[in-house]
């Protein structure tokens, strides 16, 4: 049996055994079913050596060779029932704990997707992950392995006991102690071996973040020649990591030897004492063998009965984490206004049509009035911080009409993306009102409010799978025509070609085997694709050489036709044909108008595109 090195207790037990047991009372008549089969096979092993007495004192020593024929018949049907009750609960257990597990972490993975922003930004990426892979499988592991034998070690040591209670209550008593005895060293050897295994925990993580740290940074540890000073932090991790692991293995090895020596000295002992009162008349020969076989029998569950529950305990720490995010609140969305895809009648009256016609309307809840998607976006005094201490719009006002190119300028800090995300609804305002086409984004269902907005974002993220596959990530249904004409728009269609499959090329880790511009072309096509009525460029261009930036814009063109544009960056020569201009600072507009007006006027746009005033 694997051991799980994860000696945390949940901080509420009783709060994650009750949602476990949610999850494994689904399938409460399996879990019965399982019981009932430890039940026979524990009891088959425990009948079973009882019977060794009747089998001396009524057919050995009688010399009645027939009747113990049957009863060796009777032992081996016995213990074959026992065998075969053991392999049908391990398979059922098997496939109840991956179903249990794979139910979990659906759930879990369908309650992330649906957690607001803000949990992401306190929470570490690789303590997210680490919810999924641990400790689902401390859970894994100890549904496998732990379930069935703590009931099978219970009912295996209640019996024992109980049988040599009833065969000999003289000769339990030094069972008894010796039990005792195994049980403190248990609980001893436990408590010392916990502290060093925590330890190797720690290092063990601290080991893991250094070596990822130093893969990442390969380019710098060798351009500052950094190798031999990391080498010696490394050992140094390293050397702290073997210490702890050497210690919490040489104290966790130490049980079993020692609960071996003390049953080895608790059968020898019982085996002198029990002969001697078979010489005294006070015992019979039956019952001193089947009373020594109970004695090997005794000491080997009690250890494991310990060690599962420090299994479970583990499993429902694990398990805990788990519930703990799955009890999140969940991004609330008390929107009625849908986004559906509309046609024109041949008077001009919209229609709401299942097919793909690149135009939308807002869907009324009430009495399904349909408003056109124009793509008006407007602020009204939007105030909004991250966090009450610190606000980070201040009765922000603004609009943007259908078919207008904005931008925003300023420093880092002014709050350009953050208007960029309230539009989106990743975050709710502190106060004002946004609205979209006149209505409300507070009313419209922020799915639908998503799906008329498209997004390419400076810290480009591509999935694993083919170059057509990434692209179509912004449309599903698009066809693969739809694919390279999005693909020429964002000027993508060149460098794909070149490649060795060209749209069927295969992607790996974030696309790790393109360029940073190549990715960056991919990422505009994929927001190209779905033909967005408001498009969002947050430094969008920012990985690519002015020369594709060039083209970029030529291509961007038609695809900008008709829709509302915002465009965030810090390269000013990205925004010269933009509607009109917003400089931001300190969470406010200070300045507004297009490129031409804005020079005129000298202010804080004119300073920076001269190069009096750099962005920060």
């Amino acid at each position: 049996m694997a051991r799980i090195a994860n000696y945390n207790r949940p901080k509420n037990t009783r709060r994650a055994l009750v949602q476990m047991l949610g999850y494994l009372g689904r399938h409460k008549w399996y879990m019965l079913i399982i019981a009932l089969l430890v039940t026979v096979s524990a009891s088959a092993s425990i009948l079973g050596t009882y019977l060794l007495k009747p089998v001396i004192n009524d057919y050995i020593i009688p010399g009645n060779i027939p009747g113990l024929m049957k009863m060796l018949a009777l032992m081996g049907l016995l213990y074959l029932c026992g065998a075969l009750a053991c392999l049908a609960y391990n398979q059922m257990m098997v496939h109840i704990s991956q179903q249990v597990v794979s139910e979990i972490r659906a759930d879990l993975f369908r309650h992330t997707q649906r957690l607001p922003l803000t949990y992401f930004d306190a929470h570490t990426h690789g303590e997210l992950m680490s919810r999924f892979t641990n400790d689902v499988d401390t859970i894994s592991e100890a549904l496998n392995s732990s379930f069935a034998m703590m009931i099978q070690s219970f009912i295996t040591i209640t019996g024992t006991l109980t049988m040599l209670l009833v065969l000999s209550w003289r000769l339990s008593l030094i069972v008894m102690v010796f039990l005792a005895l195994m049980f403190l060293f248990i609980r001893y050897n436990g408590k010392r071996s916990k502290k060093y295994f925590v330890q190797q925990q720690k290092y063990l993580g601290s080991i893991n973040g250094f070596v990822e740290e130093m893969v990442a940074g390969q380019k710098v540890e060798k351009v500052f020649n950094h190798e031999a000073q990391d080498y010696e932090e490394f050992c140094r991790r390293n050397e702290a990591f073997r210490t702890a692991a050497t210690k919490a293995l040489t104290y966790s090895g130490m049980t079993v030897p020692t609960i071996v020596a003390l049953s080895y000295v608790n059968y020898a002992l019982s085996a002198c004492v029990g002969g001697l009162f078979a010489l005294a008349g006070l015992t019979d020969l039956g019952t001193l063998a089947s009373y020594l076989v109970y004695v090997r029998q005794s000491s080997m569950p009690m250890n494991q009965f310990t060690q599962q529950i420090n299994f479970l305990l583990a499993a429902l720490s694990g398990a805990e984490r788990i519930f703990d995010m799955m009890n999140e609140e969940q991004e609330t969305d008390e929107g009625t206004v849908t986004l559906c895809n509309v046609c024109r009648d041949s008077d001009g009256t919209l229609r709401e049509c299942s097919e793909f016609t690149q135009e939308y309307a807002w869907k009324e809840q009430d009495g399904g009035r349909l408003i056109p998607l124009r793509g008006d976006v407007r602020f009204n005094n939007v105030v909004f911080g991250y966090t009450r201490e610190k606000t980070i719009l201040n009765g922000i006002s603004l609009y943007a009409k259908p078919g207008q190119k904005i931008a925003f300028v300023g420093s880092t800090g002014a709050g350009k993306t953050t208007i960029i995300n309230l539009v989106n609804r990743f975050y709710e305002l502190d106060s004002g009102t946004i609205t979209y086409d006149g209505i409300d984004i507070r009313d419209i269902k922020k799915d639908d409010l998503r799906r008329s907005l498209s997004m390419v974002i400076q810290d480009t993220h591509l999935f694993t799978g083919t170059i057509a596959d990434n692209i179509r990530y912004g449309r599903l249904d698009a066809t693969r025509e739809d694919v390279v004409n999005a693909a020429k728009v964002a000027n993508a269609h060149s460098f794909i070609r070149r490649l060795p499959q060209g749209y069927d090329t295969v992607l790996h880790s974030d696309g790790s085997n393109l360029s940073q511009g190549q990715r960056q072309l991919l990422a505009i096509a994929r927001a190209a694709i779905s033909l967005p009525p408001v498009l969002i460029l947050d430094e969008a261009t920012s990985s690519i050489d002015t020369r594709t930036e060039k083209l970029i814009e030529k291509g961007m063109d038609a695809l900008i036709d008709g829709r509302t544009v915002f465009v965030i960056a810090h390269r000013l020569s990205t925004v010269r044909e933009s509607k009109a201009i917003l400089v931001l600072e300190k969470g406010e507009i200070i300045e507004r108008g297009s490129h031409d007006e804005l020079l005129e006027e000298k202010g804080r746009y004119y300073q920076l595109y001269t190069g009096q005033f750099e962005l920060e």
